[in-house]
C-alpha cells in the first residue's frame, strides 16, 4: 500500500483552502512527502513596503476565526489580526459532477463513516501562505500580470486517489488529473514566481494536481486505501458519460485571501 500524497491545506475550512486542498499535494512514493520548493532570492523589482502602505490604507483586521465553524480541523497556522490566509486555483464546478458524488461518497462512508462532501471543488496551484492585509492588492496584481498570456485548456481527472494534509489531521478523497498535467506546471511555474517575490512558500515538488471530492478529520488512510480505493474506481469507470463528465475546463484562476476573491480569466 502506498502512503498517501500531501495536500496543503490551511485548517480554517474549505473556504480557506481555497480550501486552501484540493492544495495540492505531492505524487504518492515510498520516502519523505510534500517538501516545498527551495525558494530563490527575491526579485530586485519588490514593491517597496512604504508605499504599498500608502496606497492601501484602513483596516487590516482579517476575519474572525470561530473555531466551531471548522468541523474540528486544526490550524496550520495561528490566526492574527492582520494575517489573511491566501490560496490561488483553478475553480471548477459543474451539477454533473456532484451527480458522481452521490455515488462515491455513500460508498466511501461506508468505510470511513465521517467523511463529509466538500463545500467547494477547486484544483490548487499554491500552497495556502498568510499575506498582511497591505499585501493582498499588490498580490493579485501581480498574479494577474504573470498569467495574462495562459490561455484555456481542458483537463481530465479521473483518477480517485486519497490525500492527507501535511499534519496528517485531515484526510481527502480526489480525483487526480490524469491529462493536463504539463498546463498545470506551466501555471504553477509563475504562480511561484509571484510567491517568490513577496518571500512566500512555493508549491510542492512533484505535485499532484487533484480535485478534492469529500474530507475527514484525521488520518483515514487505512480505512480508504486498497479495497475501498479500487472499489471508487470501478464506480468512477462504470459511471455513465464519466469521460465526458471528467473531462473539465481551466478557464479562469482564481485568488481567495481572508474573505476576498479575486478571478483571473485565461485568454
Amino acid at each position: 500500500m502506498s502512503t498517501a500524497p500531501l495536500v496543503g491545506y490551511s485548517s480554517s475550512g474549505s473556504e480557506d483552502e481555497a480550501e486552501a486542498e484540493a492544495k495540492a499535494g505531492t505524487r504518492a512514493q515510498p520516502g519523505a512527502r510534500g517538501r516545498s520548493r527551495g525558494q530563490s532570492p527575491l526579485s530586485s523589482q519588490r514593491l517597496p513596503v512604504e508605499s504599498v502602505l500608502h496606497m492601501f490604507p484602513g483596516t487590516e483586521e482579517g476575519p474572525a476565526d470561530d473555531s466551531a465553524k471548522h468541523g474540528g480541523r486544526v490550524r496550520t497556522f495561528p490566526h492574527e489580526r492582520g494575517n489573511w490566509a491566501t490560496h490561488v486555483y483553478i475553480y471548477e464546478a459543474r451539477e454533473e459532477f456532484l451527480d458522481l458524488l452521490d455515488v462515491l461518497l455513500p460508498h466511501a462512508q461506508t468505510y470511513v463513516p465521517r467523511l463529509v462532501r466538500m463545500e467547494a471543488f477547486h484544483l490548487s496551484l499554491s500552497q495556502s501562505v498568510v499575506l498582511r492585509h497591505h499585501w493582498i492588492l499588490p498580490f493579485v496584481q501581480v498574479l494577474k500580470d504573470r498569467v495574462a498570456s495562459f490561455q484555456r485548456f481542458c483537463f481530465t481527472a479521473d483518477q480517485v486517489k486519497i490525500y492527507t494534509n501535511q499534519e496528517k489531521t485531515r484526510t481527502f478523497v480526489g480525483l487526480e488529473v490524469t491529462s493536463g498535467h504539463a498546463q498545470f506546471l506551466d501555471l504553477v511555474s509563475e504562480v511561484d514566481k509571484v510567491m517568490e517575490e513577496f518571500d512566500l512558500t512555493t508549491f510542492y515538488q512533484d505535485p499532484s494536481f487533484h480535485v478534492s471530492l469529500a474530507w475527514c478529520v484525521g488520518d483515514a488512510r487505512l480505512q480508504l486505501e486498497g479495497r475501498c480505493l479500487q472499489e471508487l474506481q470501478e464506480i468512477v469507470d462504470a459511471f455513465e458519460d464519466s469521460e465526458m463528465l471528467l473531462r473539465m475546463h481551466a478557464e479562469q484562476i482564481r485568488c481567495k485571501s481572508g474573505n476576498k476573491f479575486f478571478s483571473m480569466p485565461l485568454k
